[in-house]
C-alpha cells in the first residue's frame, strides 16, 4: 500500500482536472494513489478518467456518486482511504513535481508522529508565490495557534486514522456548501500539525468554486453554516471575542434556516442571546446583497 492518497472531489471539471493528472504523472516520488470522487458530473469527466486509468501512468481509483456538494465528496473519500496519509488536491489545482517527495521527507524525519495529525504546507499562486506569504514560525502547532500568526492559504496533509472517527460529517438535505474544515477543527482539539515552509500545491481559484460567492453560500446552506458555528463555539481555546463573532453568524444562519430553537442547541446560549441584534443585522445585510 502506498503512503499517501491524493484525493480530488470534482464536479464538471474535466477541463482543469487534466492539470492535476499531469502533475501527478510528473511526481518525482510515485508512492501515492489518486482517488477521484466524482460528485455526479454531467460533462465527460468519467470518460477522461477511464482513459487515464487505461494508460496506467499513476494508480487511480474512481468513485462516482450523486451530486451532493464538496463535503459529501470528502465523506466518500475518507470512508474509502486506507493509506497512512491523505491530501486533498482540488480539481482546479495541481501539485509541484516534488510534492509527494517533500511530504515523505518531512514526515519521515518526525519522531513524534503519534502526537501529530499530519503536516501543513503552503498553497502557491500560479506565479510561484505563497498565498498570504510564508509561515513566520514552523514546528508543531494547533491550527488555531497557526491562525494567530499566519493568514494565508495552506495545504493540509492528515493521518487517515485520526480522521476516521469523524466520518461522516453531517449532511443537510438540499445544502451543498458545508465547508470540510469541519473535519479539521474537530481533529485540532487533540492534535497538532507540523508546519513546513514548502509549496505543496498550486491553486487556481475558479469563479464558480466554493471559495467564491460566500454570501450566497450562507443563504443557500444555513443549517450547514449553523452547525459549523456550533462546532467553533464548542472549542475551549477561543477567546470571548471569537465566540461572539461566531455567535453573530450562528444567529443569522438560524434565521435563514428557521431554527427557532437555536438558543437551545448552541453550546453558548448566553453569548448567542447577546449576539441576536447583530445576527439580525447580518441576516438583513446578506439578504440585501444576495437579492
Amino acid at each position: 500500500m502506498p503512503l499517501i492518497t491524493v484525493f480530488t472531489p470534482t464536479y464538471n471539471r474535466a477541463d482543469t482536472l487534466i492539470r492535476t493528472y499531469e502533475s501527478l504523472c510528473r511526481q518525482t516520488d510515485k508512492d501515492f494513489e489518486w482517488l477521484i470522487v466524482d460528485d455526479g458530473s454531467t460533462d465527460n469527466t468519467e470518460l477522461v478518467v477511464k482513459d487515464w486509468i487505461a494508460e496506467g501512468a499513476v494508480p487511480i481509483r474512481y468513485i462516482k456518486k450523486e451530486n451532493g456538494g464538496l463535503h459529501t465528496g470528502y465523506n466518500v473519500a475518507f470512508a474509502n482511504i486506507e493509506t497512512e496519509l491523505n491530501i486533498c488536491v482540488d480539481s482546479d489545482d495541481y501539485l509541484p513535481d516534488d510534492a509527494i517527495e517533500k511530504i515523505k521527507f518531512h514526515w519521515s524525519k518526525l519522531s513524534n508522529k503519534d502526537k501529530l495529525a499530519g503536516i501543513i504546507g503552503l498553497d502557491f499562486k500560479l506565479d510561484d508565490t505563497p498565498i498570504g506569504g510564508y509561515f513566520s514560525q514552523t514546528g508543531d502547532f494547533h491550527i488555531y495557534e497557526m491562525c494567530n500568526f499566519h493568514h494565508g492559504d495552506t495545504k493540509i496533509v492528515t493521518r487517515t486514522d485520526v480522521l476516521k472517527p469523524f466520518v461522516p460529517m453531517p449532511e443537510f438535505k438540499g445544502e451543498k456548501n458545508f465547508n470540510p474544515i469541519y473535519y479539521y477543527v474537530q481533529i485540532d482539539k487533540d492534535y497538532k500539525y507540523h508546519l513546513i515552509n514548502e509549496n505543496l500545491c498550486y491553486v487556481d481559484y475558479q469563479p464558480n468554486g466554493m471559495s467564491a460567492n460566500i454570501l450566497r453560500q450562507y443563504r443557500n446552506s444555513p443549517q450547514s453554516f449553523a452547525q459549523l458555528r456550533r462546532l467553533y463555539m464548542s472549542m475551549p481555546y477561543y477567546n470571548w471575542k471569537t465566540h461572539f463573532r461566531n455567535a453573530i453568524h450562528y444567529v443569522s444562519s438560524c434565521l435563514f434556516s428557521r431554527q427557532w430553537n437555536g438558543l437551545k442547541t448552541t453550546p453558548r446560549p448566553f453569548t448567542c442571546f447577546l449576539a441576536i441584534p447583530f445576527g439580525i443585522a447580518l441576516n438583513f445585510f446578506i439578504r440585501h446583497k444576495t437579492k
